[in-house]
């Protein structure tokens, strides 16, 4: 059965440096050990703080688990936060944004989090929601803003498609493969060369569909 949680956590920048402490200690505990073998005695030992200092700043596992999760996701997000759209050079543009997302998406610490959210999502909805809105729906807005600003320019026509719908099927082709071999062959890290490979394939896929007589092909 689903159990009730509240989302809402704070931001890192809202927490004290004693919080801060706690959050560090927990994302170390979480990601090493799961949420189901993590304790509050274990993260209260790594932060080097108090039990009651754990539970001052997080009234329970749950919510601290949360308050990573979000942490975790404001890190991400934060690499692609910075980057423009230059008009007149889509391929770099989307090749440039792609990097960013990949390093972030298929790093270790994100690959472990992915995992833990899909495996609690089901006892704990609003956990799957708010890792979903602060990450990847993050990432899917600023590559619908790219390509919005190439239908703008008149390097993209998408006929008809919702740039909702593009932008989905293009941040899906770029990381599907690559994502699901690295969650179930931890054994086999994914090479420069296949990250390379699904990048092209991704931006040559959406310009040879949608690109214009406008769209470099760099």
């Amino acid at each position: 059965m689903a159990k009730e949680l509240n989302a809402t956590s704070p931001s890192e920048l809202e927490l004290t440096a004693k919080a801060r402490t706690v959050l560090k200690a927990a994302r170390k505990i979480f990601l090493t050990h799961g949420f189901n073998g993590a304790t509050t005695d274990m993260i209260q030992r790594e932060a080097g703080v108090s039990k009651s200092t754990v539970y001052a700043h997080f009234s329970t596992k749950e919510t601290l688990f949360l308050a990573v999760i979000k942490s975790e996701c404001e890190i991400f997000t934060a690499s692609i936060h910075n980057i423009s759209f230059e008009p007149g050079n889509l391929t770099e543009n989307l090749r440039h944004l792609a990097y960013a997302y990949l390093e972030v998406a298929l790093s270790e610490s994100a690959v472990a989090l992915y995992r833990e959210v899909v495996a609690q999502a089901p006892r704990f909805p609003a956990l799957g929601h708010m890792f979903y809105n602060s990450g990847p729906l993050v990432v899917k807005n600023k590559v619908a803003k790219y390509l919005e600003d190439a239908v703008t320019s008149g390097e993209l026509d998408f006929k008809g498609l919702e740039i909702d719908e593009a932008t989905g099927a293009f941040v899906a082709l770029m990381r599907s493969e690559l994502q699901l071999m690295h969650l179930t062959h931890p054994d086999k890290p994914i090479t420069k060369t296949s990250i390379d490979r699904w990048i092209e394939i991704a931006i040559d896929f959406l310009v040879r569909s949608y690109g214009t007589h406008n769209t470099k092909n760099a």
